[in-house]
């Protein structure tokens, strides 16, 4: 069957001739393409050679029953619409023809322009949900890049970004607050590049004692020092070929800083211990915490070496000012660490969600991930509640912050969120009331004028402490 362009196709199946030919009069003076079977054997043949957008079936036929017909249909083409029509209505047909996936059921005799628009508002909630699947599909493809998650406009650019430079051997540095993700990037980068097969070697230069630090990053010689009791290969030279990553590089010494300058500057270096250069080939990414061009005012950091690693900085937001991946990385790490610890934790409220968009994360997206991790942990349901969020000091600091808010009507003239306003206001005297109740909330209900229903109700909402 060859279905004209921009009709639906539609099997009409009723063992009644006088309704098959009314039915294909009907639909088709619509504009749809109709189809019809007589009976539920030949309505089975037919969906098996073509598929068809509607099928629209009596409930008895003669030889079979028409729920026999709609799980048939259903397990050929699992996005056929089906709308169930018979003389004989009950609520158990309508009930069972709805579980095995029916749109809707028509009792006859039913009136010619309800199912008309029966069938159209069935036929465009198809087209809807197939856009809401294609939509998700291409949220889901640009959410992630790599590790990172995120589409906000800041991601957005940081992925471009990362394209541009990945191919190049231009030494990157990526700045921006702790648990940024700034080692993601650098990783995204290396799984871009020409050199993704190549190791991606992570040198945290804070966590090393600095006495060590020149060997771990150039390797050592045999009777180099005490203890150096076989030869080492260094990082730069397990590095080579692949990609090397100086993770806060601002808390390197000046003196290694200057060690440091000729391995980046020529690629070479020597051993410690060693009187020949080794020779490497690699891709050299920073990041820091730090303000570099503040520390090297301060004297605690050589211009020189800063230049040569900042050939192209990557700056990486905090959270706080990507508030709109916040609902992506919840999602994502909620999946994981409910997989992990094989708990069946499906979904975090929408209430728990308003309350960390409140809450500005100064640990970013790492502090965000151990609290969801924590809350995966510790919930009692398979839902993530405002009850259930690790966060009571977080929380704390939230109410707290409001409570002592003044609010200012100047703030219209910019733009203001009402909504946002009147929950910081609703939170505040609910606080008041619950530390004047000591707690107590019937007291509390009674001061506020309120049922005790409703003040549960808005301190879970707001994640007021209890």
């Amino acid at each position: 069957m060859q279905k004209p362009d921009n009709k639906h196709s539609v099997l009409v199946v009723d063992d009644e001739l006088s309704m098959r030919e009314f039915l294909n009069v009907l639909l088709s003076k619509v504009g749809y393409h109709v189809e019809t079977a007589e009976t539920g054997a030949i309505a089975m043949s037919m969906l098996e050679e073509n598929p068809y957008d509607l099928l629209l079936c009596d409930i008895r036929l003669g030889d079979t029953s028409g729920i026999d017909v709609l799980k048939k249909a259903k397990s050929l083409h699992h996005e056929i619409v089906a709308i169930m029509i018979s003389a004989y209505s009950t609520t158990k047909d309508a009930v069972e023809a709805m579980n095995q996936g029916a749109y809707d059921y028509v009792p006859k005799p039913f009136d010619n322009n309800e199912l008309k628009m029966t069938i159209s508002n069935a036929l465009n909630l198809k087209t809807i949900e197939h856009e809401k699947e294609r939509l998700d599909d291409e949220l889901k493809k640009n959410l992630h890049f790599g590790k990172l998650i995120g589409n906000s406009p800041q991601m957005m650019k940081i992925y471009k970004l990362i394209k541009q430079v990945a191919k190049t051997k231009t030494n990157i540095l990526v700045t921006g607050e702790s648990g940024t993700g700034k080692e993601f990037i650098a990783s995204a980068i290396h799984e871009q590049s020409n050199r993704k097969d190549n190791p991606f070697v992570v040198v945290n230069c804070g966590g090393i004692p600095e006495n060590l630090m020149e060997s771990e990053l150039f390797g050592h010689k045999k009777g180099a020092f005490t203890g150096a009791t076989h030869e080492k290969k260094g990082l730069f030279e397990i590095a080579h070929k692949g990609t090397i990553f100086l993770d806060e590089i601002g808390e390197l010494s000046i003196p290694l800083q200057v060690k440091l300058l000729r391995a980046v500057q020529e690629r070479v270096f020597k051993p410690v211990g060693g009187t020949k250069d080794v020779e490497v080939d690699i891709r050299i990414i920073s990041a820091t915490n730090k303000n570099l061009e503040e520390e090297i005012i301060a004297g605690n950091f050589r211009e020189d070496l800063f230049y040569r690693l900042n050939v192209i900085e990557i700056k990486v937001p905090p959270l706080r000012e990507r508030k709109t991946d916040l609902k992506a990385l919840c999602r994502f790490f909620l999946e994981k660490y409910a997989t992990e610890m094989d708990r069946e934790i499906t979904k975090i409220s929408s209430y728990a969600v308003e309350l960390l968009m409140k809450y500005d994360f100064p640990g970013n997206v790492r502090e965000l991930e151990n609290l969801i991790e924590r809350s995966v942990a510790l919930s009692t349901t398979n839902i993530i509640l405002p009850e259930s969020l690790a966060i009571s000091i977080h929380k704390r600091r939230w109410i707290e912050g409001i409570a002592n808010k003044r609010f200012d009507l100047d703030e219209v003239t910019n733009g203001v969120s009402l909504e946002s306003v009147l929950e910081e206001i609703e939170a505040a005297y609910i606080k008041k009331a619950m530390e004047l109740s000591n707690g107590n909330k019937n007291r509390a209900a009674e001061l506020l004028d309120l049922s005790l229903r409703s003040v549960r109700y808005r301190i879970d909402k707001l994640g007021i402490e209890k």
